[in-house]
């Protein structure tokens, strides 16, 4: 078949009619007493077969040149096909009210042709019409090619010609036209199983799901364990209501043999939350398929929401047992022990997947990961070293084997390690953790040598590590130098929005506020929906106007954004509430302050919050909350002392 493989052949009776080649080679003996010289030549033109050139006739009205088989040039042959176009084309008037009703008569193609007579009589597909469609579709006349194929498919013993012109139909028509087309020739055709199966197809892509229900039921009756699966690909709906619309569909059909539409019920009716119902299905689907690994991984999936932790891991585990040589088992095991914080579990059977897929890239950087999670540092030093030997996950065992030396303390072996990341998407944040380290050890040369180099060997970073730059020169109070340095960058980036708001943040809110506002409104003109912009936006607005409602209004809005939302950032969430609670500060409404920020320093404690707090609860005059949150601060964050944390703008 043309786009389901071979899983719904005919049998043999229909082999030889199974591609447009065979049709053509059929019609061909039918006529070549008459016209075997002629109708071969323009075939293998068409078709691209070896031919005798030497025959020279090819219609009544067409001689050619007596030409090497061998030497035959493009120019020839097209000439040659044009010609033969004429010819067809002059019995042949395919016109724009043709095309809208994909209609054309048998007789407008053939009146006139030899063939004409043998075609009357038999009623199957024209040969000349056949060649016209061929001839069209090379010529990208994709429309004239539809209408031919789709009037001659519903000849007798048309099969093949049926599967070429809806194999053209889905790729040319909208998938709701090659329905209609494929349902007709199925009522013209209705013993002609694959039919069915197409039409099927074609339906659930469609999202006609009330023909797709009845085409797939007629299709059990017929054979109730026939193979769906190719029937299946690509149809998944994306909304809720094509879900629901489509297991309505499904439910009246009886499934209990046939595995993959009991596995479509399972699915939908887990995604729907109903898994009681769900493992029914998916149980006949296992039952016929016990070790179809895709079919043990969706009932893995339905007994999570209904059975305990360890049922499925026993469930798993026999699975495993079964299928030894299922690597996609082993993952699903491991990532499942790792969803249950069972990081032990996980490991050891991370090391035993390794011993059998010791090839296997995958599953050794998996492992080294997860021995770093459980700080297994010799087993994750052994992995990545290992891993190193390939020459594609050289940077990728790099970087992990810098994370460990950092996390034994092996400092100068950590930066060997990350300077030697050069994979594009891990460099950036190897030479973050380089500057880190280096600052760290309080060299702060050696920490802007970094970035310089990495800004002259990997350009696509230079506007990241300006703002790198930037940030040291800021932590050493260097405040005007650091705003110098990205004046500088944006001259040579102007459009980068990265060094534009980096400078933006350096600038002061009262005395640089028509520049900053200039700015901050560049940048949400770029980029309306960016949170961040909106935020500096605001706390700009509130620091030069303590009752800005435009103010409160951006702020408001950011911490209003569920956890949900892809635009969710913890941080920047955090930080709109620290400007809020300023705002309110600044106001002496010391009981709003504690509202907004008491729950979040609980759960997530900043020095930024904590001090905010501070000073609401001396608004206040509450001694006691002032002295523990005071002795808080100096024991998580050095609250006090000579630290550069304390180098914070508090209002």
């Amino acid at each position: 078949m043309v786009f389901f493989g071979s899983s719904f052949r005919r049998q043999s009776m229909h082999n030889a009619q199974s591609s447009l080649s065979a049709l053509l080679h059929a019609l061909i003996d039918r006529l070549c007493q008459r016209y075997k010289l002629a109708f071969s030549l323009a075939v293998c033109l068409c078709l691209g077969f070896p031919a005798h050139a030497d025959h020279a006739i090819v219609s009544p009205n067409i001689a050619l040149p007596k030409v090497s088989p061998t030497n035959i040039s493009s120019a020839t042959v097209t000439r040659t096909i044009n010609a033969s176009s004429q010819v067809i084309n002059s019995h042949t008037p395919v016109t724009k009210s043709m095309a809208n009703k994909n209609l054309i008569t048998d007789a407008s193609i053939t009146e006139g042709s030899p063939s004409s007579d043998l075609n009357k009589i038999s009623n199957e597909p024209s040969l000349y019409a056949l060649l016209d469609a061929e001839f069209s579709a090379n010529r990208d006349d994709t429309e004239r090619a539809l209408i031919i194929y789709k009037q001659q498919s519903f000849k007798q013993d048309a099969t093949a010609v049926f599967e070429r012109a809806l194999s053209l139909s889905l790729r040319n028509d909208r998938v709701e036209e090659s329905l209609q087309f494929a349902k007709a020739w199925q009522d013209e055709n209705p013993d002609h199983v694959p039919a069915w199966f197409y039409v099927a197809h074609l339906a659930l892509r469609a999202h006609d799901y009330e023909l797709a229900g009845e085409t797939l039921n007629r299709i059990l009756s017929y054979d109730p364990r026939a193979d769906l699966s190719e029937i299946l690909i690509g149809i998944y709906p994306n909304s809720d209501d094509d879900k629901r619309e489509l297991l309505a569909a499904l439910q009246p059909i009886a499934s209990e043999q046939n595995a993959s539409l009991s596995v479509l019920k399972a699915g939908l009716l887990y995604q729907f939350n109903e898994p009681e119902i769900a493992i029914v299905h998916i149980n006949r689907a296992v039952e016929r398929q016990p070790d179809y690994v895709p079919f043990i991984t969706l009932k893995a999936d339905i007994l999570r929401k209904i059975e305990t932790p360890e049922a499925v891991i026993e469930y798993l585990s026999q699975a495993r047992l079964r299928n030894a040589d299922s690597k996609n088992l082993y993952l699903y095991e491991i990532r499942y022990l790792l969803d249950l914080k069972q990081n032990e579990q996980a490991w050891q059977l991370l090391l035993d997947a390794h011993q059998r897929f010791a090839d296997d890239a995958e599953i050794t950087l998996l492992a080294a990961l997860v021995s770093l999670d459980i700080e297994k540092y010799t087993s994750a030093d052994q992995l990545l070293n290992t891993l190193a030997k390939n020459p594609a996950y050289l940077d990728q065992s790099y970087y992990y084997l810098g994370i460990s030396a950092e996390r034994q303390q092996n400092f100068e072996q950590a930066k060997y390690y990350l300077n030697a990341v050069m994979q594009e998407d891990l460099v950036l944040e190897a030479r973050r953790k380089v500057v880190a380290l280096d600052l760290l050890n309080n060299n702060v040369d050696a920490a802007i040598a970094t970035l310089e180099k990495l800004r002259k060997d990997f350009s696509v970073f230079a506007p990241d590590s300006f703002v790198l730059q930037a940030d040291i020169l800021w932590q050493q109070n260097e405040p005007a130098e650091a705003l110098r340095l990205l004046t500088k960058a944006a001259r040579k980036y102007p459009d980068n929005e990265m060094l534009l708001f980096a400078r933006a943040q350096l600038l002061d809110d009262k005395e640089d506020y028509i520049v900053k506002r200039t700015l901050l409104n560049h940048l949400q003109a770029l980029d309306p929906s960016n949170p961040a912009y909106q935020l500096s936006y605001a706390q700009l607005l509130l620091a030069n106007e303590r009752g800005s409602e435009q103010g409160l209004t951006l702020a408001t809005a950011i911490i209003q954004i569920r956890y949900d939302d892809p635009r969710y950032d913890n941080e920047l969430h955090l930080q709109a509430l620290n400007v809020l609670a300023s705002n309110a500060l600044a106001n002496e409404n010391y009981q709003q302050v504690i509202d907004y920020l008491q729950t979040p320093y609980d759960v997530l404690p900043t020095l930024r919050s904590g001090t905010l707090l501070l000073r609401a609860y001396q608004g206040l005059g509450d001694n006691e909350k002032v002295d523990a949150l005071l002795a808080d601060l100096q024991q998580r964050f050095s609250f006090g002392q000579h630290n550069i944390n304390d180098r914070i703008q508090l209002y």
